[in-house]
This record gives structure tokens, C-alpha cells and sequence, in this order.
């Protein structure tokens, strides 16, 4: 239980409280609303339950609101709840429980906002899902942060979380890779062949044709494409892996769509989807009666020549997490899969399942900015700045923070140059110098030859000033950050909360001296658990995001 829910069991008795001895008329009880407030100046919560119930109890907002905090049960934690028009009750928590926040920031360290919603429950969340035609760029880089990021919140959260990358390593697109590679080998060999239009261009390709031929020389000059597909997407595979690793991305499953069609997975599911009547079959091909799930037009399953479409294997992929017991299946993919998505989990729902199990989570574009232009990209064409050489460029904490510091559903502006900048204009630089500087005082306090355990028994009661209360108020809000993460599938929350943690940390930094002749001894050492406490909180929000925590930079 978070401080929100204990508010909102709060309310909630009140409300049934204030029905009880009359005071409000009996009615069905809509959902609770506990929220935090825009204007800080307003409380650390608060409820617009008088405003939601105006109609229900047919009496005015005000007097709702005076009958609910007339009825509210004790809080220890709570200071005063206050009436505000014109219908809202604002909650202030005591001033002593912020303070000994400090003391659950030691204690609970890296396990700080851990709770059990999702206790008993398993998720899979598929991310990344790059064809092994090429090294990853940094457009499927974001939807991969954002799966991991959205995992790590879960796994807080007491999920079962499972990341698993969907590999395409079957149909056209690995036919071409097979047919590049044959090609870029042969004219290592000095054979006259070309690539054509529709072929992969990009050096890649070269440097795995050179590496065919170290290691067999000629001896694959009658090989088939089929031996020089499956040759490359082991090679690029592995590579994937390894350049997702460099920015802290590694994967619990790996799940190859061949796959489905070795295990007859794909056939099960179509032969499913007949038995229950939504397959027909019309000049030659097996279609799919999507229009009987709200679509425009009904969809090809199986083409005239007997191969699937992309719908058929995604379609049987998605049976096969249901039948693999996940309660939650996130998935998160670019722009490109808008209008095919829902098509599956139209295939999901004619299969006999309910389709909600499933979140579709899409992200726009990045755009790469360097010097201030913009990065054009053609995978096809060979001409995208790989994820290798972007993570070689920035680093990998900046990429991991700007890939999830905007919401889905808004493009990213990814400024290499402000990425690398060592200034509180960068964001990343901004959350880790706070870190940075936590460590810094312990650094001066060991280097003094000051007890390093000084603060153990400090008087956490003289952490008075408001910078200092301001920061812990917003450090109370990890659970409710984690919580609306995990409840919206949107990761970008924590970002902009470690964001504020820090704008909130340097003024109170600048302003409560540890290491100052001016400070008393209890209250310096008060401030030392202040910040012992920061450092932790800084390196458990970094975590969050995957990043790193400097102790220096």
C-alpha cells in the first residue's frame, strides 16, 4: 500500500462514514479519485470526489466535501485536510513522516517503490523485433528502451516479467539477405554479379561475405542462398544482441517466427480459425472475416501460392503467448504496425481469447540531429547511423534517457550534441551530477576522517528547510510514479520524475551545507542521512531507466 491508496481507503470510508449517520444520502459509490495536485502549494494530494459526487448525493460540492473530511478516519501520516472550491479536499502529510522518509530511503535502497500489484501475475513484453536483415538503428533502439524500461517498472511492481525479442527470420526479406550475401561473397571471388534494386546495399553485407570467405575460401561458390541466409542472420543476430547489451538491453526469450512453422503452430492456428468459422477461401487464397471484428475489408491469411502472410505467423505468435500462460502481453512496436495490429488481435479474439490481455504500445519516429541537421536513413539502402556507432558517439545512458524522456505517441528530437554536453542543459548530465554530488560529500566526509557511520542515529526531526522537504515530497511519489507506469504501459514517467527529483535535489544542495563550520554537529549529521538517502534514491531511479549512477564525472 502506497500513501494514494491509503488515501483513497480513506475517502472511501468516509464517504460511507458520512452515510451512515446521515450526513450524506445513500448511493452506489463510483471509483475512488486520489491525485496529485498541479500546484504543490496545494497539499501532496488530493481528491475532486465532492465535485464527482454533486449529483449522486444532491447536495453542493462544499458540504459533500465537509461531510467527507468530517468522517475520515485517522492517518498518522496526515497533517490536515483541507476544503478548497469549489469542491476539491487537498491532503497535507506531516512534516515528521517526510522526515523519516529519509530513514526508508537507507533501509530500503535499491528496493525503494517496490509494491505487489502484480504479485502471481506473469507479462511478457515484446520489444526491438529487428529482422536479422541488419544492425539495429536508432529507430527500433526506442521501442527496445521502452520495453525495458517498462519491464524494470513492472518487476517492481511484483510481476513475472519475461522481455522477449520476436526475431523474423522467415519469409522475403531474409530470402534477399541470403541472395545479398551470395551475391557481395561471389564478387569477393571476382564472379561478375550484381545487386538488385531490391537487394540489401549496406557494408554489413560485405564484411559478412569477407568473413564467409576467410573461413571457407571458394568453397561456397555452389552453395545455396538458403546457406548464405541462414549464415547471416546467425551473424547479424549476434550482433543485435551484442550492440542491445552495450546500452544495458538484454533479453529473457528470443523467439524466432521460424519457429511457428516448425512447430505447425502457424497450421494450428489457422486450423482453429476455420473450425470456428472465420477463414473462406475466394480465388484460391484463405481469407480472414476481420470485417466481423469492426474492420473495413476482410484480410488474406494464406496467399493463392499456399504462404502465409505476415498476419497468419504474428497471429499464431500471439495464441502461443495465451497458451503460454502470460496474464499481460505488452507489445511495442513503431508507426509502421498502426493499421496491422488490431488486425491481430482481431486473430487473438476469433481464436477464443479476450484480446484486452494484450496492449498494443506504439512510438513515433526519432530523428537524428548532428550539428544541428538532420540524419537521413535508409535501411534498404545502407545509408542509417547504427546503433554501434550512435552508442560509440554518446554513450550509453544518454540514449537510454532520451529514448524514454517523451511519451509514444510524440517523435523524438535525439540532439547528439546536446547528449555529450557537460551542462545542466543536458538532461542526463543534470539527473547524474546529482548523484555525483551526493558522493562527493562522502568523499570530503571520509577524506575529513569523519565516522563513516556517523549519521547512523542522526535526528532526522532538524530537517526543517523547505528545499529538503520539497525533495522528500517528490521522493514519496516513486510508488505512484511506478504505479502509473505499469497501469498505462508508458515508461516515460519516470524520466520526467527523475527529471523533477533532480531540479528539486541542487537547490536544497546549494542551500543545506553539510560539510560548512557554520552547521551544528546534529544537524549536520541529520543532513548527511539527508543525502546518504538522495544517493540512493538518484542510483535507484537511474536504475529505472537502465542507467547508470557516476559516483564522479
Amino acid at each position: 500500500m502506497t500513501i494514494k491508496h491509503d488515501l483513497e481507503a480513506a475517502v472511501k470510508t468516509a464517504i460511507e462514514n458520512a452515510q451512515q449517520f446521515g450526513a450524506l444520502p445513500p448511493f452506489d459509490l463510483p471509483q475512488i479519485i486520489v491525485e496529485r495536485p498541479r500546484d504543490p502549494s496545494h497539499g501532496e494530494y488530493a481528491t475532486p470526489m465532492p465535485l464527482k459526487l454533486a449529483r449522486l448525493a444532491r447536495k453542493a460540492p462544499m458540504q459533500i466535501a465537509e461531510a467527507i473530511t468530517s468522517h475520515l478516519p485517522p492517518l498518522d501520516f496526515l497533517a490536515a485536510a483541507e476544503i478548497a472550491p469549489p469542491g476539491f479536499i487537498n491532503f497535507r502529510v506531516q512534516a515528521a513522516y517526510l522526515q523519516q522518509l529519509v530513514e526508508v530511503l537507507v533501509e530500503k535502497g535499491m528496493g525503494y517503490g517496490r509494491f505487489q500489484m502484480g504479485a502471481g501475475q506473469k507479462a511478457q513484453i515484446e520489444c526491438v523485433s529487428a529482422n536479422p536483415t541488419g544492425p539495429i538503428h536508432i529507430g527500433r533502439t526506442r521501442g527496445g528502451v521502452m520495453g525495458d524500461t517498462l519491464a524494470r517498472a513492472m518487476r517492481a511492481a511484483g510481476y513475472d516479467v519475461t522481455l522477449e525479442y520476436y526475431y523474423n527470420d522467415a519469409g522475403r526479406q531474409v530470402t534477399k539477405l541470403g541472395e545479398s550475401t551470395q551475391i557481395r561473397y561471389r564478387q569477393l571471388l571476382g564472379d561478375t554479379v550484381e545487386l538488385g534494386a531490391d537487394h540489401y546495399q549496406g557494408e554489413y553485407i560485405i564484411d559478412i561475405a569477407r568473413e564467409l570467405l576467410a573461413e571457407h575460401g571458394d568453397g561456397w561458390r555452389d552453395e545455396t542462398a538458403v546457406a548464405f541466409a541462414d549464415y547471416a542472420k546467425a551473424r547479424i543476430s549476434l550482433n543485435q544482441k551484442e550492440s542491445l547489451r552495450r546500452i544495458n538491453i538484454v533479453f529473457d526469450e528470443y523467439y524466432r517466427e521460424q519457429s511457428l512453422y516448425e512447430s505447425g503452430r502457424v497450421w494450428e492456428a489457422l486450423e482453429t480459425l476455420q473450425e470456428r468459422g472465420y477463414v473462406y477461401e475466394k480465388d484460391g487464397a484463405k481469407w480472414f472475416k476481420t470485417t466481423e471484428f469492426g474492420d473495413d475489408k476482410d484480410r488474406v491469411l494464406v496467399k493463392k501460392t499456399g504462404e502465409p502472410t505476415y498476419r497468419m505467423p504474428d497471429i499464431a505468435y500471439h495464441y502461443h503467448k495465451k497458451q503460454r500462460g502470460f496474464d499481460i502481453v505488452v507489445d511495442i512496436f513503431g508507426p509502421d504496425h498502426h493499421a496491422t495490429a488490431p488486425q491481430v488481435l482481431m486473430g487473438v479474439e476469433a481464436l477464443g481469447y479476450d484480446p484486452s490481455f494484450v496492449r498494443t504500445v506504439l512510438h513515433q519516429i526519432v530523428n537524428l540531429y548532428r550539428e544541428g541537421q538532420l540524419v537521413k536513413m535508409s535501411t534498404r539502402a545502407g545509408e542509417f547511423v547504427t546503433l554501434d556507432e550512435l552508442t560509440d558517439a554518446v554513450g550509453a545512458d544518454p540514449i537510454r534517457y532520451f529514448m524514454v524522456s517523451r511519451s509514444g505517441n510524440s517523435p523524438i528530437d535525439f540532439d547528439m550534441d546536446l547528449a555529450v554536453e557537460r551542462s545542466d542543459k543536458n538532461p542526463v548530465y543534470y539527473i547524474q551530477n546529482a548523484h555525483v554530488r551526493c558522493a562527493g560529500i562522502f568523499r570530503k566526509w571520509a577524506a575529513a576522517g569523519h565516522d563513516p557511520d556517523a549519521d547512523a542515529d542522526a535526528d532526522l526531526s532538524l530537517l526543517t528547510h523547505e528545499n529538503e522537504l520539497a525533495f522528500l515530497r517528490k521522493a514519496m511519489e516513486l510508488p505512484d510514479v511506478l504505479e502509473l507506469i505499469v497501469e498505462t504501459s508508458e515508461p516515460h514517467h519516470i524520466a520526467f520524475y527523475a527529471y523533477d527529483l533532480a531540479a528539486l535535489f541542487h537547490p536544497a544542495y546549494e542551500t543545506c551545507r553539510v560539510l560548512h563550520s557554520d552547521v551544528p554537529e546534529p544537524l549536520q549529521l541529520a543532513r548527511l542521512r539527508f543525502y546518504r538517502g538522495a544517493k540512493l534514491l538518484f542510483a535507484r531511479a537511474l536504475d529505472l531507466m537502465g542507467m547508470s549512477a557516476p559516483e564522479v564525472m
